[in-house]
Formats: structure tokens, C-alpha cells, sequence
């Protein structure tokens, strides 16, 4: 039986408060469950089981054996088990957003957009199932052909973060399902009913049991069940997203296993306005970037460069754009901005406005933590704009994650690149110019995995995503790169009598 949920979802089987392991709904064998809790006002609302190493063994066993047959499924039959997911997931698109509401905090309207835009990723992947090809090769010795295959890599796993539950499931397990690997997803502690709600679809659709497994764990757990799945000897490839700090220890564990690892970790995002750009697209765009999800994405802008000529104008626009949000629950038909998802996002962005502060920064509105105020029982902060950014601030050296935005000013070209890659990160960096040679040079000049050329749009399931320095490595989404992270490449080589 479902709990008493805070909405009355259309389809009540789509609500899943257990882990699947093995094609069973299961408690884990510590018996012990977590709390969720709603950000928009910070009380439980769900619990779910607390998995720990002990269920580990189980689920990557229920997960091997099920590749022993999965790998042989032919790739129509792949893709048309991943088009009846995508259509379950369109059908039930309005329970799914309610349940990412309630976990992330984020508006109802952006957990639609989320659906919308995740879907795009079953939708290519179902396509990419079938366009796996080998190569056949005439080689320099004479009397000899060289072939090469695709096969899946076996057992994936998926350590996943809250701030897209249901896009970055949908972008890894398309691509791993595609390719004929089975699946176990760690959802994030906040978000594991949206990830336990696709898994149910996932069966709905004909997905074979253990083909995609779910293990949701408390913050205190996901350490130890990470990392015992990680090292979990059949399991073959792991895929994470989350902090740098965190991939540099997957990596670590990974390695002592030489598994495959793809990792999408932290950006510190440049985002250039230059003197000859459309101020008002340039800030339509950002402003649509920084305050999606109260600025929780890893692509969001983090740092906004502006050129000196018309600094002062562009902040005038943003200031009252901003002026135009509406800060509530995002269950709430008027919000436009919610909540952060978890506390700690409150203190950091506290620190980083301080900060800014005491380095000359001018506050031109917000600053401040709603969180505790009147009406604002949730994880609130207000929607923050600094001017007299410098590089010195917390604010330019950290992933800010939170709707703080702050505006560092630059005189010419080479100073804007020179400034935006003076991080270690490099996940997306965008720039606004109608200047064509500025445009090409930015392009090659600005060091990060993907460039947003006068959009702050760039994200789609036929875009390859992923970045570069210690924003991580592999790629997701995208024709073919995306694919081949599931996949190894085996080569066969035939000696021939009596040929060229």
C-alpha cells in the first residue's frame, strides 16, 4: 500500500517506496528505511528502504544473470521494449513530475519540462539500439581480413544525483539498455521514488526481470553501498554524476577493478556578454539557466562576465527580470522558483554571499536565507545578484549551486577566455557575441566539453554531454559516442589461403 502521499497521483501503482531487486520488490536486509523530505517545507513525506552492502551481492547476481540473456536479445526487440517505456513514461508523465516536486523542490512546471526533455533520451536511444555496427578491414599483410564487433560491456551500475532524477536515469539507463547491458541504479537519498517509479515502467514495458534494478539508500549509506558496488567484481562499468570530489574516489575504487567509469562531475560555468551581444536575449538565456531549480544544475552559469561598455546595462536587465520571480513551494501554481534541495545548499550560499561581501561585492538584491522566516518553512534562499565580482571570491573558485549570481566585469576578448578557464573545471562555458571571427575563436579558445554559442540551451539527447580538465571524462547522449561507453570493441582477425 502506498503512504498517504501529499497528492493524489492519477496512476497509484506508479508510487514504489521498495527497492527492486531481481525483478521483487524487497525491503532491505537491514530491515531499516530513510526519510524523505519535502525541501518546499522540510517534513517527511515518504520513507524507503535503506540499503546497505549486505543487498549489494544479491542485486549485482540478479543483474548478471539476467545479462546472460539480455546481451542476446536482438536490437528491435531492445528498442521496442525502450519505445514502451517511453510511452508509459508519456502517460504517466503528470504523477512523475508530482513525485520530482516533492523530492527536489523544484517547480511543477520544471519537473514537466524535466519529463519533456528526459524523454528525448529513451526516444534516441531506442533509435541508437539498432545502428551498432562493426567495421571489416583490408589490412597491409597480404591473405588476411581483420573484423571488429560491438558487444555489450555486461553488469552497470549508476550513482545518481538529485537535481534531475529522472533525466540523468533516462540519459544512462537508454544508453545502457540500448547497448544490451543490464542495470543497477544507487538513487540519490533525496530522490528515490522518481528513479523506483521508472523502474516499475521499466517492467511494465517488457524489460525482463533484473534487466534494470534499483538499491535506494540514506545519506549516511551511499558511501558504503556505492562503494561495495563498485568493487563488486561483475559488475563492469560504472556511471556517475556528481561532485569532482566524489569522482576523483570512484575513479580510485573503480581502478583497483580496471572497470569503465564514465564521469559527469562539477562545473564552475563561464557565461560571456560582450559589448555587441543582444543584452536581452544574452539575459533571457541566463536567467533561464541560473534560475532553473533555484541554480542546482552542474551546467548552470556560475560565473558571468560582462564587458566593461555595458556592464552596468545588462545588470539593470537581470535586476529586473529577477524582480519578476515568484519564491514558493513548487507544488504551488504561481512559483517560478523553489527551493533548494537540501539544507547544506543554504549554508554554502550564505558563505559564498558573505564572502563576496567582505571582497567589495555590492549586493543588488537578495542575499539572504528565506529558510525560517514567515511562510517559508522550506530550504529558501532568495534570488541573489552581486556586482564588483572578483576573482579572489569563494563565488569564482567554487560550484555555487544555489540562485546566487554574481558579475565580474572584462575590458577585452583575451581577458573574458583567459578568466573563464582559470578554473579546473570544464563542463559548459557560453558566450553572447554577433562578432562571427570572436564566435569561431571562442569556440576553439574556451576550454570545456561543451560550448553554448549565444544559447544557455545546449542540452538535448542528440548533443554529446560531458566535459573536460576535472569535469570528467566519457560522454553521454549523443549518436554513437554515448553507446560505446556500454560497449567493448572485440577484434577478429582471418588469415585466408590463396586471396590478395
Amino acid at each position: 500500500m502506498a503512504p498517504n502521499l501529499p497528492f493524489k497521483p492519477n496512476n497509484p501503482d506508479l508510487f514504489r517506496d521498495k527497492a527492486l531487486v531481481g525483478g521483487e520488490w524487497i525491503e532491505s536486509k537491514s530491515g531499516k528505511r530513510f526519510d524523505v523530505y519535502d525541501p518546499g517545507n522540510g517534513k517527511v513525506w515518504a520513507t524507503a528502504p535503506d540499503c546497505t552492502p549486505d543487498d549489494t551481492d544479491a542485486a549485482v547476481e540478479a543483474a548478471h544473470e539476467a545479462f546472460q540473456t539480455y546481451k542476446r536479445v536482438n536490437p528491435k526487440t531492445r528498442a521496442q521494449c525502450l519505445l514502451k517505456w517511453d510511452a508509459l513514461i508519456r502517460e504517466n508523465r503528470d504523477d512523475l513530475a508530482q513525485i520530482v516536486t516533492y523530492e527536489t523542490g523544484k517547480p511543477i512546471a520544471e519537473s514537466q519540462g524535466e519529463l519533456d526533455y528526459a524523454l528525448g533520451f529513451t526516444w534516441w536511444f531506442a533509435g541508437e539500439a539498432e545502428r551498432v555496427q562493426g567495421t571489416i578491414q583490408t589490412p597491409s599483410a597480404p591473405n588476411r581480413r581483420v573484423f571488429t564487433v560491438k558487444q555489450p560491456i555486461g553488469v552497470a551500475v549508476a550513482l545518481v544525483p538529485w537535481n534531475f532524477p529522472i533525466a540523468m536515469i533516462l540519459r544512462k539507463a537508454g544508453a545502457a539498455l540500448a547497448a544490451g547491458c543490464t542495470m543497477i541504479v544507487k538513487p540519490s537519498p533525496e530522490t528515490p521514488f522518481s528513479v523506483l517509479a521508472l523502474a516499475y515502467l521499466a517492467e511494465q514495458a517488457g524489460f525482463a526481470k533484473g534487466v534494470f534494478s534499483v538499491l535506494p539508500t540514506s545519506l549516511d549509506g551511499t558511501p558504503a553501498l556505492s562503494e561495495s558496488l563498485c568493487r563488486h567484481p561483475l559488475v563492469k562499468k560504472v556511471t556517475f554524476t556528481g561532485s569532482t570530489r566524489v569522482g576523483k574516489l570512484v575513479a580510485k575504487i573503480c581502478s583497483d577493478g580496471l572497470k569503465k567509469c564514465t564521469l559527469e562531475l562539477g562545473g564552475n560555468c563561464p557565461f560571456l556578454v560582450f559589448d555587441d551581444a543582444d543584452l536581452e536575449q544574452a539575459a533571457t538565456h541566463l536567467l533561464a539557466l541560473k534560475w532553473r531549480h533555484a541554480g542546482q544544475a552542474c551546467i548552470t552559469a556560475n560565473r558571468v562576465y560582462v564587458q566593461k561598455g555595458v556592464y552596468d546595462k545588462f545588470a539593470g536587465i537581470l535586476a529586473e527580470k529577477t524582480k519578476a520571480l515568484v519564491v514558493g513551494h513548487g507544488a504551488e501554481k504561481n512559483t517560478t522558483m523553489g527551493p533548494v534541495t537540501t539544507p547544506r545548499s543554504l549554508d554554502k550560499a550564505e558563505a559564498q554571499v558573505a564572502d563576496a561581501q567582505k571582497n567589495g561585492g555590492k549586493v543588488v538584491m537578495g542575499g539572504k536565507k528565506l529558510h525560517g522566516t514567515k511562510g517559508y518553512d522550506g530550504y529558501f534562499f532568495e534570488p541573489t545578484l552581486i556586482t564588483g565580482a572578483k576573482g579572489n571570491m569563494l563565488i569564482a573558485q567554487e560550484e555555487t549551486f544555489a540562485p546566487v549570481m554574481a558579475l565580474f566585469e572584462f575590458d577585452t576578448e583575451d581577458e573574458a577566455v583567459e578568466k573563464a578557464n582559470d578554473t579546473s573545471m570544464g563542463l559548459a562555458s557560453y558566450y553572447f557575441t554577433k562578432n562571427i571571427d570572436r564566435t569561431w575563436r571562442l569556440l576553439e579558445n574556451l576550454e570545456a566539453g561543451m560550448i553554448g554559442m549565444n544559447t544557455g540551451n545546449a542540452s538535448a539527447a542528440e548533443s554529446p554531454f560531458g566535459g573536460i580538465k576535472e569535469s570528467g571524462y566519457g560522454k553521454e547522449s549523443g549518436k554513437d559516442v554515448a553507446i560505446q561507453e556500454y560497449m567493448i570493441t572485440k577484434t577478429g582477425t582471418l588469415t585466408l589461403s590463396d586471396h590478395y
